[in-house]
């Protein structure tokens, strides 16, 4: 997790996707599926993942689709290439694939309003006049909405029809800025996206999906319900013996299938040969290339073609350009991922949530399906923009996935944009730094990428902007003087709270000895080591919680841990706010100059940090709400 405050607040799961700048070393891939296997069996028993369903498929036909390890440890039932593992939010592209299925039979466009197809879905859009949200926004995630909310995520579905769902999880669903311009991840879009076929279509979209896609693409056993037992997996916590409950999501069609190592080869070679499955055209092929583009945000409007489509995105491997989805539920990571030139594709999903697991197989998977293959070759360093020194400067995160999380991003998210030998350099407070060369007009891409995946924007005189990845991420340059003060007192925010957990015990302990402390010196001392000790204690919670693996259900629930840190953060700011008040009241002849100056400055620090964080919602926090 990148930020160390909230890091409580960032495990939302069901896909997040990313633009990963791997290093495989195809020196050392392996150089047949046996030693693919070795290997694979090897990361499975270090990391102390149970199992594995993997898949490879080639324009010609699968080259290897197999089970590994154990579906169910305490039955020692193996994993087999029939088990179905959950592939989260790689189920987003059926809702795609079925908006262009309509789309192609003239039932509805991309570009219609939302409100006009379905208005009894509530949803709230300050610029719906000018910049109404669209069909094509719920699947390029840009409408601009927050992603579901914590306890939405706990919600269990498995009663609910997809109305009865958009109706719970309503207050998620407001737009943060103009759709279609931000991309913000967001598992509600797919839902809505659902939604709309239901009605155009006039069945449940599932049984949508099934006669449409799994049957005749020969995804034979999918399903976006619980399967029986016998061919399910288990789902395990980290320490890969306990296992998860079945849990039914909120929104099927953003994260419920459950599929088999067969399945997804077939699904794999579906879009290998661009729709077409045993010589039948299931979808045309201009659909299929039209997932791969995204359209929607400022940086896809001036012509970057790399980014998140419809249920698909890219992502630069060690050099090649890859185009899929990857998934996570409780205790499950899955990622499908192809390369449309070269006619390979992979499909792996695991049965815990270990990231490091599944980091090692895809590199172990993508090394070895391009061990032969020849990397794009990069193209020539295009001169710098005239006007590329007028975007240096400071930047914030300017499109938060979740708004819960927004008062620690913009902080340690603050990036500085300079110009130096023809190139951008930006600096991150928190995370990688990045080196940016130009590649066409205003875009630029990484060293090693053969695409662009950034563009220097300024729309519509609203200021200066990058977005990064593709368009997933954008940032927005704010002046120097904002960005050093927000730098300066973050830095003494932490200073001043650190120093009180470093000065409480010797000045406790000069209090046990008579007359060390006045009484007046005790409370203007003794408030403030109150408010930090509830704010440890809210951080703790969320330690806790996360290393618990039941985020979602210890916080998007009323729970202990939920409560506990609502109660913490009211009673840090009613102990910062009773230190202002003890300090401005306390007699001066009562209090020495120094233990006043410490005090002056350890409580209005905590003034400023109590007022930020009212601003932006953490204090009285409900995450179950």
């Amino acid at each position: 997790m990148r930020f160390l405050i909230p890091i409580f607040f960032l495990c939302l799961l069901y896909a997040i996707p990313y633009v990963a700048q791997s290093k495989e070393d195809t020196s050392k891939a392996a150089r047949s599926i046996n030693q693919l296997q070795q290997e694979l069996e090897k990361i499975l028993e270090d990391t102390r993942t149970p199992g594995l369903s993997v898949a490879i498929v080639h324009g010609d036909g699968p080259e290897w689709i197999a089970g590994l390890g154990k579906a169910d440890v305490s039955n020692n039932r193996p994993a087999t290439p029939e088990t179905l593992f959950r592939i989260g939010s790689v189920s987003k592209a059926f809702a795609s694939l079925s908006i262009l299925k309509l789309a192609n039979e003239n039932r509805l466009s991309l570009m219609d309003p939302v409100h006009k197809l379905v208005p009894e879905v509530w949803f709230e859009n300050h610029w719906e006049a000018d910049n109404p949200v669209r069909v094509v926004d719920l699947l390029e995630h840009t409408t601009g909405w927050d992603d579901l909310h914590l306890h939405e995520y706990a919600k269990d579905a498995s009663k609910l029809d997809l109305r009865e769902e958009l109706d719970y999880g309503r207050r998620s669903r407001i737009s943060r800025w103009p759709p279609g311009t931000r991309m913000a991840y967001s598992n509600s879009g797919s839902a809505v996206a659902a939604y709309i076929v239901e009605k155009l279509a006039g069945q449940r979209f599932e049984d949508f999906v099934a006669q449409n896609f799994f049957g005749p693409i020969g995804m034979k056993t999918a399903t976006y319900f619980p399967p029986t037992s016998a061919t399910l997996t288990a789902l395990y916590h980290l320490d890969g013996k306990t296992p998860y409950p079945y849990r039914n999501i909120l929104y099927r069609p953003s994260g419920a299938i459950n599929a088999s190592a067969k399945d997804m080869a077939a699904y794999l070679s579906f879009y290998l040969h661009r729709g077409t499955v045993n010589g039948v055209q299931v979808m045309p092929a201009a659909s299929i290339d039209r997932m791969r583009v995204p359209t929607r945000t400022w940086a896809a409007r001036e012509g970057l073609k790399n980014g998140y489509g419809l249920g698909s995105y890219s992502s630069v491997q060690d050099g090649f350009v890859y185009h899929g989805h990857n998934g996570g539920v409780d205790g499950g990571l899955t990622e499908l991922a192809y390369l449309p030139d070269s006619g390979v594709g992979y499909f792996y999903s695991i049965n815990t949530g270990n990231g490091d697991a599944a980091m090692k197989i895809g590199e172990a998977i993508r090394a070895y399906i391009t061990r032969e293959l020849q990397k794009p070759t990069l193209p020539t360093v295009a001169p710098l923009p005239a006007n590329a020194s007028s975007y240096a400067g400071w930047y914030i995160p300017n499109s938060p996935r979740a708004k819960i999380d927004y008062f620690a991003e913009r902080l340690m998210g603050m990036t500085h944009v300079g110009v130096e030998d023809g190139r951008l350099l930006l600096a991150s407070l928190i995370g990688p730094n990045l080196v940016l060369i130009p590649f066409a007009g205003m875009q630029f891409r990484q060293l090693s990428d053969p695409i662009a995946t950034a563009g220097l924007l300024a729309p519509n005189g609203e200021g200066e902007f990058i977005q990064l990845y593709g368009g997933m991420m954008t940032m927005k340059r704010v002046p120097t003087w904002i960005a050093i003060t927000e730098i300066v007192l973050a830095a003494w925010i932490a200073l001043a709270l650190i120093s009180v957990l470093i000065y409480a015990p010797f000045w406790v302990l000069g209090c046990i000895r008579k007359n060390f402390f006045q009484p007046a010196e005790r409370a203007i001392l003794g408030f403030p080591l109150f408010a930090v000790l509830s704010a440890v204690i809210a951080v703790a919670i969320g330690f806790f919680v996360f290393n618990s693996g039941n985020v979602i259900s210890l916080l998007g629930n009323l729970t202990i841990w939920s409560g506990g840190i609502f109660l913490a953060t009211i009673v840090f700011a009613i102990a910062s706010l009773t230190s202002g008040l003890v300090l401005w009241r306390a007699p001066k002849p009562g209090i020495r100059r120094a233990v006043r100056w410490y005090s002056a400055f350890v409580i209005s620090a905590m003034l400023v940090s109590t007022a930020y964080l009212t601003y932006w919602g953490v204090i009285g926090m409900r995450t179950w709400a």
